[in-house]
């Protein structure tokens, strides 16, 4: 883990505009607020591009997508482009229906995300490797390093994969992370989470690699020290706890 990620993060708390979806947009500002970030979660297609140009990082997450978001998407993740500000793409529950599948092709025709953010039925529908999935979950095994390197190559773009082993993919860089806690499972958006906070990493100036672990890392610490606070008894107590706990350092989460 890089501190100085962390670090810089705190000191320029960074304008993360977000697109993303409807059921995670609380716990993902307050996530990314206690990190050190500054969540702005504005998806109307009429402000997209001009609050993207505002920003440092854009996060698209297509949880909840709609027509109208597509295309808001497309505006703001253009813009970033154009501005050369990070893009986070999480392609949620990409294999559940074409509507979803269209959308999440459409955006990368039309914008270079920074890195791709997924699961592992996610990532492996991308580049078509059968997986078994459930909705917006993975519950099928296979070879998670070989999707990656799989999803590297056809878009020419980092990757993380996130589950009990997180992968992380970057041309010939490749990592795997062991942090986190199986409560992190039963709380709803915490892979979502981990893109805005992902995204605020991404703003840094330390090399790419590095900001991709150090947020994988930092979060599943954080996950694994809210769980074993005596007070936590299950996912609610979990989910105050883990806020607090992204706001620490890193040498205090063990």
């Amino acid at each position: 883990m890089n501190q100085k990620v962390i670090q810089e993060v705190r000191e320029n708390r960074p304008l993360i505009h977000h697109l993303t979806n409807q059921v995670v947009m609380n716990f993902s500002a307050n996530g990314l607020l206690s990190f050190g970030g500054t969540p702005a979660m504005a998806n109307a297609k009429e402000e997209a591009r001009e609050m993207a140009l505002n920003a440092n990082g854009l996060l698209i997450n297509v949880g909840t997508i709609t027509p109208s978001e597509v295309t808001a998407m497309i505006k703001a993740g253009k813009a970033a482009n154009e501005k050369g500000i990070p893009v986070v793409l999480d392609p949620v529950g990409i294999a559940a229906t074409p509507f979803r599948d269209t959308a999440v092709k459409q955006i990368l025709n039309e914008v270079n995300p920074t890195v791709i953010k997924g699961n592992a039925g996610e990532i492996a529908y991308l580049v078509n490797v059968p997986w078994e999935t459930k909705g917006p979950d993975a519950v099928g095994e296979g070879n998670i390093a070989e999707v990656a390197a799989k999803a590297q190559e056809k878009y020419q773009t980092a990757v993380v994969i996130t589950g009990k082993t997180d992968i992380i993919c970057s041309g010939n860089y490749f990592k795997e992370n062991q942090t986190g806690h199986p409560l992190l499972t039963k709380i709803t958006g915490a892979g979502c989470l981990l893109g805005s906070i992902l995204t605020a990493c991404l703003t840094t100036k330390e090399p790419l690699e590095e900001q991709m672990q150090t947020a994988v890392e930092f979060y599943g610490l954080a996950a694994e020290y809210a769980a074993l606070n005596p007070n936590v008894s299950g996912p609610g107590t979990f989910l105050a706890y883990f806020i607090d706990a992204l706001s620490l350092d890193a040498d205090q989460l063990g």
